[in-house]
């Protein structure tokens, strides 16, 4: 290990036993002395640490010489501790999430160790910290920091004792997490508080997004009425075709259901099929029994719908008879019993559904290799998927910061690569990263057993749901790559070389200099070494054998194929392997496109289905592909999205719309930067917008939705020709059209499984609704190609007032029936945060999105109480909604 990584000493003078504390309190030179254990622990936990964003405006953070288009943030970290501390040898580790370009004083220096693990040193002129002094740490980053959850926690401080022995690093108690008791959710309490819009909370000088703030809530929520008559027969998802029998006479399940055996068998189902769809309708209170509403099964005649899924359901007084041709089917409609049951009266009004969907792709992405995340948090979903009619979960479990799958053969990959922890050389573990802190004993490192993922796979087919398993390559595969580096020093230690080299991924002569989008300069698979392609093959054949074992062989297998980062262009063993010419590769810069071409068939041969993410798929030759692909476009609407979206159906892709700013669920909810999430395509990504996404025509959406700094954009449709007169872009051609669309769950700032749950929920009901229902409003799509702009009419206004309409009955559906389901799932959905203003006669006024939902207020110095009609207040006011089950509450808003 290199001098300049090595971990120096920390000590607090008051402590030492070498000097007295006379001596060490006005001591105003460095201290020589070395620490101890306890001592290091005490200082850690004594420590105050404050993470202040100064500002995000250019003229303010920038410097002088700046380029114009140049984005840069002030911060500034205190540092506080309650008693003297003068030596100067320590480190303090901590993850940043954009880049330090500059320290702006001179007693310390940010250094970035690896992606967004960085360390913080003392300089020559560092004096120490005084007891009750502020020490500010003032310094300029790239771009800009827009939320209160950007600033990862568990800072950690390194020393050695006095032979020079590594301590065990200590976490800076004062950048822990806290739990919110009333939200369930993490808060930062070493995070100052965002108060300056302008400064804080404006992405640049044409940024005219504001900040979700009480009032602004309130003029959003007016657009929905408190109208409980409107869920009479509400379901979600919206199904094709409903209609009402003769009186719509109410069907008591008070009692139950009770299931015709005979027609089970008749209608060729296994009973084990249906079980799930059951228990989900008897968590509500509707449970079997002799007597209940009789249920009789049966297959739908050849003339009906053929599509997987179709159901017909038939809910009379006589009894309920459910329609269908396989497994699926049959679940979905119990499914929508579920959905239509007044949870006051277990009652459902009398009426035929004839449903089908309109994608076979109905998906979920869930990212747990940046943060773990549990099994028993996959299995909630899974269940909640199925309630919803969602049919696919892209599981995505090796990324640069984890790797969360047992691979039978392949220990190191779990032994070192699920596990971060502050071991420099990675041969125990890979670098913190995201705040993870020091210690491998957290929840955000984990991986899931060979048993435990048959276990998931089971609990999906029991669900009618595939499970798609997805281990990012070649870029996003640090966690891979550390791995087998540990894996060839330890068989090199053995002496046995051709072990070491078997599943080497990378060239360590390579000499080029690249770095990915997070930051990292070694997290991509070598796409020159044969010992690459026979570590996938490994890889994805004992993936097969699980998914075998499992019952659900597999049949798609996502391979990434994303933000590469242009390395191997000074790898010896490519110049070698270009020069070979031996697969047809004459150009360096061509070898990516030739890795994915290569996977994509190896798993063709093996019978599985290649996917990747769009832009991967599209540095492709599509002749080179097998025609059975799959792409998820991942590209935002607002940047011309459309145009790869539409080139890549044209290229007969199975493609599935993954689009950020309306599918990323990692995205905050309003636009406040208490909320969590990642911001990159969207600030403000609540259910209403999934709703009002036109899955069948992307550039009319520009039309209806604003760009992510809230200002207008226009879409053309039109083919694009270059100047040799070849088309570059243009619309989707006739006939052709996309296959699903999937809500995607990125875990960089999410850490729990109850962040998680607060961001894909209630969302995950909107994704559904748009996966199965295709509504009216939607604006037709012109093949011949259009513009869509804020003044353009296709949507009409006719087809806005229907989406409206739509909306407000689907608001209402969720405040006074869905979420009390979640409820008694005991899933932690986002309870909305709440509209409010106070009139100039101190009348406080409140709404919610969802109506139905209960909403309190508090005035200053008193207890919470229930906000029912507009009331008199005085002073400030703070107001908050409630779970229908009154035990969790949303976010506290204070009226302004």
């Amino acid at each position: 290990m290199k001098k300049t990584w090595a971990l120096s000493a920390i000590m607090m003078s008051l402590s030492l036993t070498a000097c007295s504390p006379s001596e060490s309190t006005v001591s105003t030179s460095p201290a020589t002395a070395t620490w101890q254990q306890s001592h290091l622990a005490e200082f850690a936990d004594a420590l105050i640490v404050k993470y202040r964003l100064v500002s995000n405006l250019p003229e303010e953070a920038c410097p002088a010489d700046a380029k114009a288009d140049e984005r840069c943030f002030i911060a500034e970290i205190d540092f506080t501790s309650p008693k003297d501390m003068l030596n100067r040898d320590w480190e303090i580790y901590f993850s940043q999430m954009r880049p330090v370009q500059t320290v702006l004083n001179d007693e310390f220096t940010i250094e970035r160790v690896k992606g967004d693990l960085h360390r913080i040193t003392p300089t020559d002129k560092f004096t120490g910290f005084k007891a009750g002094q502020v020490k500010t740490l003032r310094f300029r980053g790239e771009l800009w920091q827009l939320s209160e959850t950007d600033f990862m926690p568990n800072y950690y401080i390194v020393a050695k004792d006095a032979n020079g022995t590594e301590l065990a690093p200590q976490i800076i108690s004062s950048t822990r997490v806290e739990i919110d008791a009333d939200t369930g959710m993490e808060v930062r309490p070493y995070v100052e508080a965002f108060v300056d819009a302008k400064r804080q909370y404006q992405r640049s000088d044409k940024d005219k997004l504001v900040w979700a703030k009480s009032g602004v809530l309130f003029e959003q929520n007016k657009a929905v009425a408190i109208e409980p008559a409107l869920t009479a027969n509400s379901l979600l998802p919206t199904p094709q075709t409903q209609v009402l029998l003769d009186n719509a006479k109410a069907v008591s399940l008070s009692q139950g259901i009770s299931l015709d055996t005979q027609s089970i068998t008749d209608a060729k189902l296994n009973p084990d099929d249906i079980q799930a769809a059951l228990a989900r309708l008897e968590r509500i209170g509707v449970p079997q029994s002799d007597k209940g509403v009789k249920v009789s099964f049966a297959t739908l005649s050849s003339t009906a719908n053929p599509e997987a899924g179709s159901y017909q359901l038939t809910i009379a007084d006589q009894g309920i008879v459910i329609k269908a041709n396989e497994p699926s089917g049959f679940s979905y409609a119990i499914a929508s019993i579920t959905s239509l049951v007044n949870l006051n009266d277990l009652t459902i009004n009398a009426m035929q559904i004839d449903d089908s969907p309109r994608y076979q792709y109905r998906g979920m992405h869930v990212d747990v290799s940046r943060n773990f995340h549990s099994k028993q948090f996959l299995l909630d979903l899974l269940d909640q998927m199925a309630a919803y009619k969602l049919n696919k979960l892209h599981l995505h479990m090796g990324d640069d910061e984890g790797w969360r799958l047992e691979i039978d053969g392949l220990p190191e990959l779990t032994d070192i690569g699920s596990k971060r922890c502050h071991d420099i050389t990675e041969s125990s573990c890979i670098l913190p990263q995201l705040g993870s802190g020091p210690f491998v004993d957290t929840k955000v490192n984990g991986y899931y057993t060979k048993a435990d993922y048959i276990d998931i796979i089971k609990y999906a087919n029991a669900r009618q749901i595939q499970v798609i398993p997805s281990m990012d390559m070649p870029g996003h595969s640090r966690a891979a790559i550390k791995s087998m580096d540990a894996r060839y020093r330890n068989l090199m230690a053995k002496g046995d070389e051709q072990a070491a080299k078997e599943f080497l991924l990378t060239d360590a002569n390579d000499t080029t200099l690249y770095s990915s989008v997070q930051y990292y300069d070694d997290n991509t698979l070598n796409v020159c070494m044969e010992s690459t392609y026979h570590f996938v093959d490994k890889v994805i054949t004992e993936i097969a054998a699980l998914h075998t074992q499992a019952g659900q062989p597999l049949t798609t297998y996502h391979i990434g194929a994303d933000e590469t980062a242009g390395a191997w262009l000074e790898s010896p063993i490519c110049h070698d392997f270009i020069a070979n010419n031996q697969y047809g590769v004459t150009d360096i810069k061509l070898v990516g496109p030739y890795f994915i071409e290569r996977v994509a068939n190896m798993l063709a041969e093996k019978g599985i289905q290649p996917a990747g993410w769009s832009d991967g798929m599209s540095h492709t030759n599509p002749a080179n592909m097998p025609a059975n692909s799959q792409t998820n476009v991942w590209d935002v609407i607002s940047h011309k999205g459309y145009q790869r979206a539409h080139q890549q159906v044209n290229n007969g892709w199975t493609t599935i719309l993954s689009n950020p700013e309306v599918l990323y669920f990692d995205f905050p909810y309003e636009a406040d930067p208490k909320e969590h999430g990642y911001y990159w395509a969207s600030r403000g990504l609540n259910s209403k917008h999934i709703f009002s996404f036109m899955p069948g025509n992307l550039p009319a959406n520009a039309e209806q939705w604003l760009d992510i700094e809230g200002n207008p954009f226009e879409a053309d449709d039109r083919p694009q020709v270059d100047e040799n007169g070849q088309q570059t872009s243009g619309p989707i051609v006739a006939g052709k059209t996309f296959d699903g669309i999937q809500g995607q769950l990125w875990s960089e700032t999410l850490r729990s499984d109850q962040t998680v749950e607060y961001m894909i929920y209630p969302r995950l009901l909107m994704l559904a609704e748009r996966a199965w229902n295709k509504p009216e409003w939607e604006v037709p799509y012109q093949y011949n190609g259009a513009v869509y702009n804020q003044s353009t009419q296709h949507f009409t206004a006719q087809m806005r007032q229907q989406q409206a309409s739509e909306w407000q009955k689907m608001a209402n559906h969720l405040g006074h029936k869905e979420l009390a389901k979640l409820d008694k799932a005991g899933i932690e959905y986002r309870v909305p945060t709440v509209g409010a203003i106070i009139d100039d006669k101190g009348v406080l006024t409140a709404n919610i999105a969802f109506p139905g939902l209960q909403i309190e207020y508090k005035e200053q110095g008193k207890a919470w109480q229930p906000y029912l009609s507009p009331v008199e207040v005085k002073g400030q006011v703070e107001v908050r909604a409630i779970t229908p089950d009154g035990k969790r509450k949303g976010r506290t808003l204070v009226v302004n």
